[in-house]
Order: structure tokens, then sequence, then C-alpha cells
């Protein structure tokens, strides 16, 4: 599924006798192997492309990730004229893209939320989301607000400006177009409400009402 991390695509390949979830770890994990698939980061997070995929059991990791990283590329050939167009790099458009995914229950908050990214970005602000924290933690959980500042991480960008140093997990196709064509808003602040959905704000004093909504 969309938004699974490297953990959990490895507990849903082993729960289904494709293959041991540590293997795939060590794998997926490993510096030479993102190297060989050219992959720019460390890790093989965030291009291990959502998709339904069909193996028999006992397949090896190798195969698995070939696979689902061949798909990867795939698909990003549709997204890289764009890309290079916005003067816009593939690492960084994965990790966008994977903390949108995170944050969005709904599709079409998704360009939305890419937007107020985007604005945090060019005015030089942290960009303070969530999941990056939980990313760091490996626990997606409601976070209180000592997490914020005590989960010591280069991934937890309410201490650190800047993008983490990896995608947080694997985003689909909805999530990369939306940090391609992000719409263009005034926010620069949004929590999340009851239903899944958020309250947008303009400024500081505007997201704090909503919060106490």
């Amino acid at each position: 599924p969309e938004g699974a991390t490297l953990w959990q695509i490895a507990k849903i390949l082993e729960k289904n006798k494709i293959c041991k979830a540590e293997e795939f770890l060590k794998l997926a994990e490993d510096e030479e192997t993102a190297k060989k698939m050219g992959v720019p980061t460390p890790t093989l997070e965030g291009f291990l492309f959502p998709d339904t995929y069909f193996f028999a059991k006992n397949t090896p990791p190798e195969t698995v990730i070939k696979v689902m990283v061949s798909n990867f590329w795939k698909n990003w050939e549709k997204f890289e004229p764009i890309a290079k167009e916005k003067n816009l790099f593939l690492k960084e458009v994965i990790i966008l893209a994977s903390i949108v995914e995170r944050e969005a229950l709904y599709s079409f908050e998704k360009p939305i939320i890419a937007g107020v990214y985007w604005n945090r970005i060019r005015k030089g602000m942290r960009l303070q989301a969530d999941p990056t924290v939980n990313y760091a933690l490996k626990c997606f959980r409601r976070l209180t607000y000592k997490d914020y500042y005590s989960v010591r991480s280069p991934y937890n960008t309410y201490l650190h400006y800047g993008l983490p140093p990896t995608p947080i997990c694997n985003p689909g196709k909805e999530s990369i177009k939306a940090v391609l064509f992000p719409k263009k808003v005034p926010y620069f602040y949004f929590v999340a409400k009851p239903d899944g959905t958020h309250y947008f704000s303009r400024t500081y004093k505007e997201h704090l009402k909503a919060i106490k909504k």
C-alpha cells in the first residue's frame, strides 16, 4: 500500500511467506544495494513503488526488490520531464512526496498539503512534519509536545531545517504528482480534524485557534 515503510513491507512479505523480513531489510537498507539500483539515498526507502505484486512463495528478496524498484523507475519516467522543467531533484521530490503521503488521508488534500510545505521551504521555516518524528521513532502513533523536542534524530523536522535525509515511506503516484503540481495556497500551517481532513491557516495565531477548536 501507499505510505508503507521498508519495515512494514518486510512484515507483509514475511506474513505472505514470500521472503524473510530480516533478509529483505538487510538488502533494502544496504547502501551498496541502493547504489546498484541507481537510488540517490543510502536505503531503498521511497523507491519501492506501491502497487499490486504477484510473487511465488520463497522468492529471493533480491528479486522482490528488483521488481519493485524497476516499477518505480518505470513510473518515474512520466514525472522526470516535469521535475526537470521545475528544477527539482528526484531525491527532494520523493522525500517531500513521502511526507505528503503520510500526512494526507484524502487525495484531494494532497496538493494543498504539498503547497503548504513548499511555502514553508521557500520561507526558510522548519517543516515541523509529525510523520518525520514518527519515522525516527519507527512508530506511527499520536505524538506529544515532548516528542517534538526530545527525539534527537536528523529526521525530526521540528529540530532540523530542510528535508529529512531520506524518504520516510514509499509514496504513490498521487503524492508525487501533488509535490510536482502543488496547489497555490496562502497557508503555512495545518492541523488534523477528527475526520482526518485538516484545518489550514495562514498565520500562527489562526493555527493556534484551529488547534484549540
